[in-house]
């Protein structure tokens, strides 16, 4: 099931050579600044063969922090910029932004990649922003539960190993709920079929159906709202 869901994600996309063009009439114009990165290289990238990162686009840093280049983006996706520092293997290393055709701005920090990270130009971007700082209270609390659940169990307290697990399971309904309403309330965005494959995936089929069938026209014919609309498909041939 995870490698199908990752396959749905994935989409054609023709590689742009960063070359700078003359008022480029379509696709994506990405600029920003990586504010201490002096040496090294970034790598945009994008999902392909089920979860594998695949570049799509490299720049190279020799000095300067600034960076500027044009993709062909056909339509909005998800994509990744990758920092190769070179000598660190750092895990802030790999930004993901919801790219769209248009003018983007990505400006961080080589010290703080992904936590600095301030990304303009996409509306699908600016959802995706909202969304992660909602289900980051529900991340919060499941790690504090974690906490209390281990310490139960040295102790040796089943009831309250099962207190704790009860507000466990609360708390995965609750992310499973809000982002449901969160699809269906912005199904005029890319970003409505993406956070469903990408987040909830084996949400109940009724719940899916009614994120798929809220998706407005333009969005149900987007890369993932195709994907969307394929995978409920197949859940409901399996009747899962």
């Amino acid at each position: 099931m995870r490698k199908f869901i990752f396959g749905l994600l994935t989409g054609g996309l023709l590689i742009g050579c960063g070359k700078e063009e003359a008022k480029p009439t379509s696709g994506l114009t990405i600029s920003g600044t990586i504010k201490g990165f002096k040496k090294g290289t970034l790598y945009i990238q994008r999902i392909k063969n089920d979860s594998v990162l695949v570049p799509i686009d490299t720049l190279k840093f020799n000095g300067q922090s600034d960076f500027k280049t044009h993709i062909d983006l056909k339509h909005p996706e998800m994509l990744y910029l990758f920092i190769d520092r070179g000598v660190s293997n750092s895990l802030d290393n790999n930004l993901p932004f919801f790219a769209e055709p248009g003018v983007m701005t990505i400006e961080s920090s080589l010290e703080y990649f992904t936590a600095d990270a301030k990304i303009t130009g996409s509306k699908n971007q600016a959802l995706y922003d909202e969304y992660k700082l909602m289900m980051s209270r529900l991340i919060d609390k499941n790690l504090d539960l974690i906490q209390l659940r281990i310490l139960a169990m040295n102790e040796k307290n089943q009831a309250r190993v099962d207190s704790i697990q009860a507000e466990q399971d609360d708390n995965l309904k609750r992310r499973y709920l809000m982002t449901t309403n969160f699809a269906v309330n912005h199904g005029d965005y890319e970003i409505a079929p993406y956070v469903t494959l990408a987040e909830i995936p084996d949400v109940s089929l009724k719940y899916l159906d009614t994120i798929q069938k809220s998706m407005k026209p333009k969005i149900a014919q987007s890369l993932y709202g195709k994907k969307l609309t394929t995978y409920t498909k197949e859940r409901k041939k399996l009747g899962q």
